[in-house]
């Protein structure tokens, strides 16, 4: 940008600035005013514009009569440093370095010799910033399995701290995801049509040979529209280019001993569906957090330790950020009781530890749902279950020794059950223990008591007279 005064005098004065090329935080950044005059320089003043340009910031001056040069931004601490009386410098800018600048250059007039004339430049000064944290997660978890219906899943990918917004997308075993697009609806719309992605959809199969579709990032129909979601239900599903049919039933034979772990028994072979659908969240210091969806029916024998990943590409990366998650089935928890001895009124935990050796870590996703239950009765306060990762019983009575607890852990891919036994040690039946264990006498005061274990947690007393 270039200005050019004419004046009375005999004599120029213009000002220019090239462009900036975008820069990403933490780079250093110099501002370079260049003018041209005949005249006698008075001073350089560098503003930042703010409000659209109805306020300008004095952030740095050379004053050429003194020959001194000082900042106005006392909060940066002095971070601009003159490298040529009209070149500025900014070490490690910010997101709030963003926007316009202008210099300002004054001289003399040669008529007056008292009179300053100005001419001015401005730039743009564009500050990138690319996303500092990535995550999926499994959304409306954790959730229980249903072994005869379809679910949808939904994997959210957030990308925050972003300037300007980056773009998102998935890859299922490292090859992207062709998906169809969808708005999302709005806050009054949320509960009516809720169902239109939260119901069931088509399920879906993978192909098990290598002749695999080449997946693309489009998000439209072939005819350059933006589908709507399906809410057919699962017995009845309209495919692209295929007639209407109704499911076949279920094939997969489940040995009859296995009884801790659920599969469904309903199998489709629809070609994948998947629906992608993103939002914009605009933050105070100028970037944009973005939450992309990706939606689909839920197949358990063939998504189980699926592997997705979410990849997030932005002009302030050499290379995507990527995050990534492994589908998988809870294996059976392990479960920890404290205390390990438990007494009569003592109270109890029994808490999930982790899961069975099986998958990299032991990692499940999404996250499951735990539930505890009494086997052949209720638990210690009356309810017949309870859910999260712990089961507190508050001052075990005797009665329960030998009472049997089941944690059941499912997520949307499958369920699996593990049962502990609580086993209640009171006074009788530590003496017994001890009784047992040593085959010895308790000799109490004059008399020897003697204790047979009966079974039931019942005992025979004998009280033997010493002399």
């Amino acid at each position: 940008f270039s200005f050019l005064f004419p004046f009375s005098f005999s004599g120029y004065l213009t000002v220019t600035i090239e462009p900036l090329p975008p820069v990403v935080v933490g780079e250093t950044v110099t501002l370079k005013c260049n003018f041209k005059t005949d005249g006698r320089l008075r001073e350089i003043v560098w503003y930042r514009v703010t409000d659209g340009g109805t306020i300008k910031q004095k952030i740095f001056t050379y004053d050429a009569m003194f020959n001194t040069n000082y900042s106005h931004m006392e909060d940066y601490r002095r971070r601009e440093d003159l490298v040529y009386q009209s070149t500025v410098r900014l070490p490690e800018v910010r997101i709030s370095d963003n926007g316009p600048y202008e210099c300002h250059v004054g001289i003399y007039d040669r008529a007056t010799r008292e009179k300053v004339v100005l001419a001015s430049g401005n730039v743009f000064l564009t500050v990138m910033s690319p996303p500092n944290n990535i995550s999926v997660v499994a959304e409306n978890t954790p959730a229980p399995f249903s072994r005869y219906q379809a679910q949808n899943l939904t994997l959210v990918c957030t990308a925050k701290g972003g300037k300007p917004a980056p773009s998102v997308y998935f890859k299922r075993d490292g090859e992207l995801i062709e998906v169809i697009s969808y708005t999302l609806p709005s806050a009054n719309d949320q509960g009516s049509s809720s169902a239109g992605v939260r119901g069931a959809r088509p399920l879906i199969s993978r192909d098990l040979d290598d002749t695999k579709l080449q997946r693309s990032l489009s998000l439209l129909d072939p005819e350059g529209r933006s589908p709507r979601l399906y809410t057919e239900s699962p017995q009845r599903v309209h495919t692209h280019g295929q007639q209407a049919y109704e499911p076949s039933p279920a094939t997969e034979v489940i040995p009859e001993t296995v009884v801790s772990r659920e599969f469904p028994r309903w199998v489709h072979s629809t070609d994948p569906l998947y629906y992608f659908s993103h939002t914009h969240i605009p933050q105070s210091d100028g970037s944009v957090v973005v939450q992309a969806r990706l939606t689909w029916t839920l197949n358990p024998q063939l998504d189980n330790d699926a592997l997705f990943s979410c990849e997030v590409k932005h002009p302030a990366l050499s290379m995507p950020m990527q995050t990534e998650v492994t589908l998988a089935a809870p294996k059976g928890p392990k479960l920890f009781m404290s205390p390990s001895r438990a007494k009569v009124g003592d109270t109890v935990r029994i808490t999930v530890q982790g899961f069975q050796v099986g998958s990299p870590g032991n990692e499940v996703f999404p996250e499951p749902l735990f539930t505890w239950t009494r086997v052949g009765g209720r638990l210690l306060d009356g309810s017949t279950q309870r859910e999260g990762r712990e089961l507190i019983l508050e001052r075990v009575p005797a009665e329960l020794n030998g009472s049997m607890y089941r944690c059941t852990a499912q997520n949307p891919l499958g369920s699996t059950d593990t049962h502990t036994r609580l086993i209640v040690f009171g006074m009788y039946a530590e003496l017994c223990n001890i009784l047992w264990s040593h085959s010895e006498a308790v000799k109490l005061k004059s008399h020897l008591i003697l204790m047979n274990y009966l079974g039931d947690n019942k005992y025979e007393i004998m009280f033997v007279t010493v002399s």
